[in-house]
């Protein structure tokens, strides 16, 4: 019997983790939640509704979830919730990446067609690596990051929870990126970045502080 998930979210990202859970076999959607109903619906599923009816779904035995909101701060919030509702939360990984053995998986993890995972590559839960992005071996990714369309995350990398790496940037071996930083797109960083920050360029250089003080490292 396949397990049946229910999909939080009605978006674009929803619309791209739908065409992949539909692709395994195990998983059957269910339907999904979100502030409003899809315009033109969300491949034909059915919409639940709005947050308010997460904990009649769980007890209509809908206990399989998934957060397909490509905002790193909702993401982590929705999922805290499903968690604390006692929803588990599934993986979402396109058979058509690449993805070691031997690296480690979290909950709630997107991994879209074309990206590359190599061996002993920590994700944290909520981590989206996106449509051919790739991370090397031995990266610690954190939770609720986001790896862009083409971006390129080389060796040894660590990144903090809630990174978003703009697309078609680069990160070079040996980095560290502080919790809730964003690159930019095309930006090449080649030194460590501290938390809650914003950068940009070639090389990539702090343009200024985002987000409240809890963000800095």
């Amino acid at each position: 019997m396949k397990e049946r998930v229910v999909i939080l979210g009605g978006g674009g990202h929803a619309k791209v983790v739908a065409d992949i859970l539909e692709e395994a076999a195990e998983v059957e959607i269910a339907g999904y939640i979100a502030a409003a109903a899809s315009p033109g619906g969300l491949f034909g599923y059915r919409w639940l509704g709005t947050d308010d009816v997460l904990d009649a779904t769980l007890q209509s035995g809908l206990r399989s979830a998934f957060v397909a909101i490509g905002d790193n701060r909702r993401r982590k919030a929705c999922i805290e919730s499903l968690k604390r509702r006692g929803f588990r939360l599934v993986n979402a990984v396109s058979p058509r990446a690449a993805i070691s053995r031997r690296a480690r998986l979290g909950e709630g993890i997107a991994i879209m067609p074309g990206a590359a995972i190599n061996a002993e590559a920590q994700l944290g839960d909520g981590v989206i690596v996106n449509t051919n992005a790739s991370v090397d071996h031995d990266c610690v990714i954190g939770a609720c990051a986001h790896i862009s369309p083409g971006t390129a995350v080389a060796g040894c990398v660590r990144l903090g929870e809630g990174v978003f790496l703009g697309i078609g940037s680069s990160v070079i071996p040996g980095i560290t990126i502080g919790r809730w930083t964003t690159v930019g797109a095309g930006a090449a960083v080649v030194a460590d970045l501290p938390g809650g920050v914003l950068a940009l360029g070639v090389p990539a250089t702090v343009k200024r502080r985002q987000g409240g003080p809890e963000t800095h490292d």
